[in-house]
């Protein structure tokens, strides 16, 4: 596979590099990030944790406003941040901002003209994986997390695949989106109008049927003004409840939707996930 390297930067004595080549499930090019901590350099495989970012994002935001390298090269981490969406002039795409590039919702599209790119469920579960562990020194011992709609996809992906994921966890995900405006218009376009088949992208759904689990952690800012139209996390919380569900969801108090709070709580997020990765 022909993979091409767009920029290097040295970051806590590792690297973060960013990357594009041509993707099968995709059927486009795509674009992510990797950070490799320090103990690559001298051979060892590090466990991977893979964040999927939110509505309007690149592999960028993450990267570049979260802060995560730094606990990252600590922990012996990797970090592997892959793009929103299928891009390019050939790809189908939407006026809104919530539908077409940039907001893949982390599905596999069925309808027309969606279905020629929007993979992302199938691009994130096992094409990037193959990819980085056949090329980088990262191991296939892996974790997820995400925001908002990445939030969603972390979640969706961990709970339909128990056995691929360590742990998981999510800032302000999109908990129920066959409930909510954004999810209703996505699975709209992106699958169609038979509502019972979006019930396998949406968390609280699967969560509340779980029988095999992975550890879970959500943190919800209080003052998110997407929080109760869209995010709706007492969703996610009753269907735990309802199943037993291993998971810890924290209302932050004076918080909102921003990088700014993915930034006050990473670290504890890539210490919640370094447990589980036997780190």
């Amino acid at each position: 596979m022909t993979i091409e390297n767009l920029s290097s930067n040295r970051s806590f004595g590792g690297w973060h590099k960013q990357y594009r080549h041509q993707s099968e499930s995709i059927n486009c090019e795509m674009r992510f990030a990797i950070y490799l901590p320090p103990q690559t350099a001298l051979g060892e495989k590090v466990p991977a944790l893979y964040w999927l970012s939110g509505l309007t994002c690149t592999d960028e935001n993450f990267m570049q406003k979260a802060g995560a390298q730094q606990f990252a090269a600590r922990l012996g981490m990797a970090l592997v941040a892959p793009d929103t969406s299928p891009r390019g002039d050939a790809v189908a795409d939407d006026e809104g901002y919530d539908l077409g590039q940039g907001a893949g919702f982390y599905v596999n599209a069925t309808e027309a003209p969606w279905s020629r790119h929007y993979h992302m469920y199938d691009y994130v579960l096992d094409e990037l994986p193959k990819l980085v562990e056949s090329l980088f020194p990262v191991s296939g011992e892996r974790a997820l997390a995400g925001h908002s709609m990445g939030g969603h996809g972390a979640l969706v992906l961990a709970l339909r695949n128990p056995e691929r994921y360590r742990s998981v966890s999510a800032f302000s995900p999109i908990a129920n989106p066959v409930n909510c405006p954004w999810g209703r218009k996505a699975f709209t376009a992106y699958l169609g109008g038979d509502t019972a088949g979006w019930e396998e992208y949406d968390a609280s759904v699967l969560m509340r049927q779980a029988t095999a689990k992975v550890p879970a952690l959500v943190d919800q800012g209080e003052a998110d003004d997407f929080l109760a139209e869209q995010l709706k996390p007492e969703m996610l919380e009753a269907a735990a409840a309802a199943s037993d569900y291993p998971l810890q969801l924290r209302r932050r108090e004076g918080y909102d939707h921003s990088y700014y709070f993915i930034a006050s709580f990473i670290d504890e997020h890539l210490r919640f996930h370094a447990r589980h990765l036997g780190l």
